[in-house]
């Protein structure tokens, strides 16, 4: 292949960006860097109802969020509708279609009695040579479809694929408020951008014959089609809201990393050996449609939540403080409550226990917050009257600590543990519980360096005051 590769994305903005449909522009994507081609990005926004500029910019937003750039565009089919106006004016003039003034209502008559006699419900082309000149007629344009032969495509993925002509309706390419069609929108589209291959769902196979008749009736060279499977629930039901998150912008929120997003949904119907992590580089190096499954791929939850913690694995340290800092804002905290480096410590022991920046937030709260809300069955299970005088003396050891730092933090922990004749757990989850609140956290001895002495020393003496309150 070569450089004259020429893909588009076409998401519509009458709703966000769905991960279906970001899947389909990372194949697109990945297939025209593999092989030097250009990328297009195109808003198809037809549908003047419920297309909206609030879910336009969303989409602008979750392709930035995943770094996805393109060469060319965004288009806005709305800004094209002259050439769409042109172009069936032209398909008219050369009597490959027509006017027709069929109500819906006597549409739906000839679908009724063509189901009673077994047959594909669709349009009979009554207005096919029947010209109306009334302009107070209300009309919409049909393109002729051929009554005998076939159409047939070769996808790239199934194989040949073939569509009987007496079965494909005289589809409206103009209604009778004006506006193009999206099959005819699509198939102009493609043409005037030279678009090579079609990468996209094979939700969209009823549509492609269609659009072929669109360039044939224009003379114009038919691109390469690629059908790919969709993503499936785990109840192998097509993927939607039921199933979780579904869209793109939904797991930004949520604190997922970019990065693993894309590797998942790569993933799902695309394959290199046994290799789970990808980064974008090596997907670009190695993307092939041959590797591209058929069979419909099912969207596992904690298979992503892994490939995340993965990549949060992988990722610098300085990229995850920003995130966690602005993460922290969003829910009202102040991270300079922490130095930097500190922050940076929280992150490298929390990193392996969330999946998320939102989890790992949220689960190291109690390093910022002045006040901590104790677990009441924690509390009431290990601050008890008879760790009370150990904490106390714990307490008082940190307190002489002179140079705070996990090896003195240990030797302290150690002398009272070998004085007491107590096990490590006997002393450590009561004393996690007094520092955090809870009962899980990183090390004790990283979650007490830390938290800082100060605060440790404080939080000791505010467990203990709850031990002889309920005592």
């Amino acid at each position: 292949m070569n450089n004259k590769i020429r893909v588009r994305f076409a998401p519509s903005n009458t709703g966000h960006l769905h991960i279906g449909g970001a899947r389909t522009a990372l194949f697109n994507w990945f297939f025209a860097k593999h092989h030097g081609g250009t990328t297009i990005l195109r808003i198809e926004d037809t549908d003047k109802q419920r297309s909206t500029e609030e879910f336009y910019e969303a989409i602008i937003e979750a392709f930035d969020w995943l770094e996805l750039d393109w060469d060319e565009g965004p288009f806005r089919q709305s800004d094209r509708e002259k050439l769409y106006n042109e172009t069936i004016d032209t398909l008219i003039s050369k009597n490959l279609a027509y006017r027709c003034t069929c109500t819906p209502e006597e549409v739906q008559k000839m679908r009724d009695e063509a189901v009673k006699q077994g047959k594909t419900p669709m349009y009979d082309g009554t207005c096919r040579e029947r010209y109306q000149e009334d302009p107070d007629i209300p009309f919409c344009i049909r393109l002729k479809t051929p009554d005998e032969g076939e159409t047939s495509f070769h996808d790239l993925l199934a194989g040949e694929v073939t569509f009987q002509n007496n079965q494909i309706d005289d589809m409206i390419i103009r209604r009778t408020d004006g506006s193009p069609t999206y099959n005819l929108c699509v198939a102009i589209d493609d043409i005037d951008m030279q678009i090579s291959h079609v990468i996209r769902g094979n939700d969209h196979l009823s549509n492609t014959p269609k659009q072929i008749l669109v360039y044939q009736a224009l003379n114009s060279p038919i691109p390469e089609f690629v059908h790919i499977s969709m993503i499936l629930g785990s109840d192998k039901k097509r993927l939607s809201k039921r199933h979780g998150a579904t869209s793109v912008l939904e797991y930004k929120n949520q604190g997922y990393l970019p990065e693993a997003l894309i590797n998942y949904l790569v993933r799902l119907g695309w394959s290199h050996g046994d290799q789970e992590i990808f980064d974008k580089d090596e997907i670009i190096k190695l993307f092939s449609i041959e590797n591209l499954n058929q069979s419909s791929a099912v969207f596992n939850p904690e298979k992503m939540d892994w490939v995340t913690q993965e990549h949060m694995k992988k990722r610098d340290i300085q990229s995850l403080l920003d995130l966690f800092d602005n993460k922290l804002k969003d829910i009202g905290y102040d991270p300079n409550t922490q130095p930097a480096e500190s922050r940076k410590g929280i992150i490298e022991e929390m990193r392996t226990r969330g999946t998320t920046i939102e989890e790992i937030v949220k689960s190291s709260l109690y390093f910022f917050s002045d006040e901590i809300t104790m677990d009441e069955k924690a509390s009431k299970k290990f601050l008890t009257k008879e760790i009370s005088p150990v904490l106390e003396k714990l307490c008082s050891a940190i307190d002489k600590i002179d140079e705070y730092k996990i090896e003195n933090i240990k030797a302290v922990f150690n002398e009272i543990l070998s004085s007491e004749d107590l096990k490590i757990g006997k002393l450590a989850q009561p004393l996690r519980v007094a520092v955090t609140g809870g009962t899980v956290s990183p090390g004790i001895f990283e979650t007490l360096l830390l938290l800082g002495k100060e605060l440790v020393i404080e939080r000791i003496n505010n467990a203990l005051d709850v031990v002889h309150k309920n005592d």
